[in-house]
């Protein structure tokens, strides 16, 4: 621990400036112009250039970047996928899931979509919400009540509430979809801009 840390120091800043400017003070100690006082002023340099040097800077953790977390996302609704082909629904609410995961699929597409929302953090990570938590659990938390409600006739349909929340992931992965868009046509608009500008 003590060696790596005095080869940081070695390696740091603080030393190659202290180490600049004691050459320095070597210099003035062969021309003559330190005198008897030499290794005072070699040291007083050194620490000079030692106090005036920036700062280690440490480094900034790295986290994956929105195309690698994409691909994370792709690989869960994988499985997602799998998990939802067991799943027993009434016709609408198979319609709707069928509705949600064809646009979900399209959003997670490799290609033109996937460079988009490369530049989209907040999109990656409403794709990664609905496809890791919101749909699993609304799926997941129907397929329990519904068990309770046999027991239990009478009660308000668990289908329902899985339509309702199906419509609702639905509607917000459309948002994304419809800002995405908007991002292409206002590319579109500003190279026509260009265009323009450039025949004038």
């Amino acid at each position: 621990m003590a060696t790596s840390r005095f080869t940081g120091y070695l390696e740091s800043r603080k030393n190659i400036a202290g180490s600049a400017c004691g050459l320095v003070g070597l210099g003035l100690t062969f021309t003559g112009v330190a005198g008897p006082y030499w290794p005072v002023v070699v040291a007083g340099l050194y620490g000079a250039g030692a106090l005036i040097a920036p700062p280690e800077r440490p480094a900034l953790p790295e986290f994956p970047d929105p195309s690698a977390q994409l691909d994370e996302v792709r690989d869960d609704f994988e499985k997602l996928r799998g998990y939802l082909t067991e799943i027993e629904l009434s016709v609408t609410a198979a319609a709707r899931l069928r509705e949600l995961t064809e646009l979900l699929a399209a959003l997670l597409d490799k290609g033109w979509v996937a460079e988009l929302l490369a530049h989209d953090p907040e999109g990656v990570h409403m794709l990664s919400r609905i496809v890791r938590r919101d749909l699993p659990e609304a799926v997941d938390s129907f397929v329990r009540t519904r068990w309770w409600t046999r027991m239990t006739p009478g009660t308000e349909s668990p289908e329902l509430h899985l339509e309702r929340q199906l419509g609702l992931l639905k509607k917000e992965a459309e948002q994304l979809a419809a800002a995405l868009r908007e991002t292409e046509a206002r590319r579109q608009e500003s190279h026509t801009r260009y265009l323009e500008d450039r025949s004038q």
